[in-house]
């Protein structure tokens, strides 16, 4: 799908020069992006504007007070009350921003980038955008001499990843290929044999594009796999013994426990976000070299392989078709003048636009 322009809506943000944070040192200006923490812990996240108001039940000021302070200013409202005022960092951005699937949580993103070794110029082929989230961790890591090919199946999703990435990093990033459609249709179209340092999907059934995953990665290159349940976890293991084009798939979780610290009160916070998801990743291996033989066989198991899986299959919560057209409608009107382009996988009819 060639870019559009609504010529109705126009961009709240102006292009940014310099990609990402890099871009956003000294005092505030206005079009950036700052988050208020008060003294409970509350943050809000907004835009600077000309015309601004913030308004909280600790205060209120204008936008244009905050313009040309630096960065880390504590102010005090006139009702007394202490604001801090900070660019928010990526973990912040991503919990915050608007969404029309859930989110992969920054302590996910992080293990994905350091385990699947995303380093700068890569070449990554990554599936199941949702949010965006992930990419723009792989943009980080890539940088701008690498190249990322995100595939997304829903095209509605896919505007609303590209309008949370393009407004963190200020514009389009010049390694991001976005595509919608399937993603062994779309690897085979444009996708060329052994080109791939990386592989990365965030999706349902992952065992079912291990073929096409293993024809795109260079001998050696790093197979990861983000999925929610155990059943998938199990699906995707075994598909990749099968497939005899891998190393032995190694598998974890993460958990993340914030303590509180006050003086001699030390001890584990009450909440935490505990289960998130499974990490499975392998290597690939030569094409005339088969897997190490396993000391121990493998143990029998029986799979229902029917059936097409959903979201509610693995009890993933979903959007409404409604959120989504009100998240992407919100998400069209502050997209910079350089907005990244929602490519079509394959040639031919497309989806119909989510209007």
């Amino acid at each position: 799908m060639s870019k559009q322009t609504n010529p109705t809506v126009q961009p709240r943000v102006a292009t940014q020069q310099v990609l990402g944070q890099a871009g956003r040192r000294g005092p505030f200006r206005y079009g950036e992006r700052v988050q208020v923490t008060d003294s409970k812990g509350r943050k809000h996240t907004f835009v600077l504007d000309p015309g601004g108001f913030f308004q909280s039940q600790r205060g209120s000021f204008y936008h244009r007070d905050v313009v040309g302070r630096d960065e880390g200013t504590v102010i005090t409202t006139e009702s007394g009350h202490e604001l801090l005022l900070l660019r928010p960092l990526l973990a912040d951005y991503v919990l915050s921003m608007p969404r029309g699937a859930q989110v992969v949580y920054p302590k996910d993103a992080g293990q994905v980038v350091a385990f699947a070794d995303i380093f700068p110029g890569a070449r990554v082929l990554e599936a199941g955008v949702g949010s965006g989230a992930l990419t723009m961790s792989l943009l980080s890591a890539i940088g701008e001499e690498g190249h990322l090919l995100s595939i997304e199946r829903r095209q509605d999703f896919a505007a609303i990843a590209a309008s949370n990435v393009d407004a963190w990093f200020g514009r389009h990033h010049p390694a991001w290929e976005l595509r919608t459609g399937d993603f062994a249709d779309v690897v085979a179209a444009h996708v060329a044999d052994a080109s791939v340092d990386r592989v990365v999907l965030d999706m349902l059934a992952p065992w079912e594009n291990i073929t096409a995953a293993a024809r795109a990665l260079v001998p050696g290159g790093v197979f990861l796999a983000y999925v929610a349940t155990v059943p998938q976890l199990s699906r995707t293991v075994e598909a990749l013994r099968q497939s005899g084009c891998f190393t032995e798939p190694e598998s974890w979780e993460s958990a993340v426990r914030g303590w509180h610290v006050d003086g001699l009160a030390v001890r584990p916070d009450h909440r935490m976000v505990a289960h998130t998801g499974f990490l499975v990743s392998a290597r690939r291996l030569a094409a005339d070299s088969a897997p190490l033989t396993r000391k121990r066989p493998p143990a029998r198991g029986a799979y229902d392989d029917a059936g097409y899986w959903t979201q509610q299959d693995v009890g993933e919560r979903t959007s409404t078709d409604r959120k989504v057209r009100r998240v992407l409608r919100d998400c069209r009107a502050k997209q910079p003048e350089d907005a990244t382009p929602v490519e079509p996988g394959l040639p031919g009819p497309q989806e119909q636009e989510y209007e």
